[in-house]
């Protein structure tokens, strides 16, 4: 089968696209035919070696993929050739990954596509808004009610975060460019802040004036000092992103506000809490209340191009890997 594949760390050119052998499919496993990838940046991540985790060589990139059951094991209910599927935690763990003309994706990470669903989109959205779901609900504990501030809200995982948090009955303060403001009030944001705007943190405090029960910072901002005198009593800030920072923490009126902060990786989230945010995924892209902002497809041959200008900031929206037409 064809694949995008390393045999060693580095930078995007060590991204190879060639034959490997077809994968074997274990009893609890479904072989699936790729339809398409998404390219994300925790992708970028392990193929660098920035994040270590286990890596069988010659290893294929990816995690996210669309495509249609070839065959299921006897130990995978559920499953029959022609079903259409998704997954999104290939790529990590052991677990080869999805950038291949053919996956081998356990039973317990698989998902039926639901009727009514754009398969591109809903592989686009599939890591972005599953985290967003576990960083709202899994970590954050948001409930109907609080106000939710979301920083990089116009981002693949805030614009989610903003779906998902106004449809579960939150108030949603939408922080991010002034550009965006329309957008972010069209997925349901009740408040937006412009983050270039003089004292941010004033105008966030004016927007939810009781506190924000959670803090999710979807940017990689991390800006602690301001997330703690945005808090409401208990409020809790969730972290995903921003692989780097090293940001100062205010204990003092963190604990006197008994807050928490929260951080979280989707790559490490358990299989019951993946299936819950895919649950939550599959409903909402089936009612088309989650799409990309803008998607770009490139073939399969051009993996390394896509994680080589995902790296230096040039994509606005979501690359998607076309592996069959």
């Amino acid at each position: 089968m064809l694949a995008a594949y390393i045999d060693r760390f580095g930078p995007p050119e060590v991204i190879r696209h060639g034959e490997l052998p077809d994968p074997v499919p274990g009893p609890t496993d479904v072989l699936v035919a790729v339809d398409a990838v998404a390219v994300n940046h925790v992708d970028t991540f392990v193929r660098s070696g920035a994040w270590r985790t286990p890596v069988p060589l010659p290893f294929v990139v990816g995690r996210d993929l669309v495509g249609t059951v070839v065959a299921a094991g006897p130990g995978a209910p559920g499953f029959a050739p022609g079903d259409r599927v998704w997954c999104n935690s290939l790529g990590h763990e052991g677990r080869q990954g999805a950038a291949a003309e053919r996956a081998v994706v356990p039973v317990d990470r698989l998902y039926h596509l639901p009727p009514g669903a754009d398969p591109l989109d809903t592989v686009a959205v599939a890591h972005g808004a599953a985290t967003a779901h576990l960083g709202l609900f899994t970590h954050g504990r948001l409930r109907a009610g609080e106000s939710v501030v979301v920083v990089g809200a116009a981002g693949n995982v805030g614009g989610a975060a903003v779906v998902l948090a106004a449809r579960a009955g939150a108030r949603v303060v939408a922080v991010a460019s002034a550009r965006d403001e329309d957008r972010c009030r069209s997925l349901g944001a009740a408040e937006f802040v412009d983050h270039r705007a003089p004292d941010p943190g004033a105008r966030i405090r004016a927007a939810c004036p009781s506190g924000a029960g959670v803090w999710l910072d979807t940017a990689g901002a991390n800006d602690l000092p301001l997330a703690v005198d945005a808090l409401a009593r208990r409020g809790r800030i969730v972290l995903l992103a921003g692989l780097r920072t090293r940001p100062a923490l205010p204990t003092g009126p963190l604990y006197l506000k008994e807050g928490s902060v929260h951080g979280f990786a989707i790559s490490h989230a358990t299989v019951p809490e993946l299936a819950e945010a895919a649950a939550a995924v599959g409903r909402l892209t089936a009612e088309r209340a989650l799409a990309p902002r803008a998607t770009e497809t490139l073939p399969l041959n051009a993996a390394a191009e896509a994680h080589r200008r995902l790296e230096n900031g040039e994509v606005r929206g979501k690359m998607i890997l076309i592996v069959r037409t």
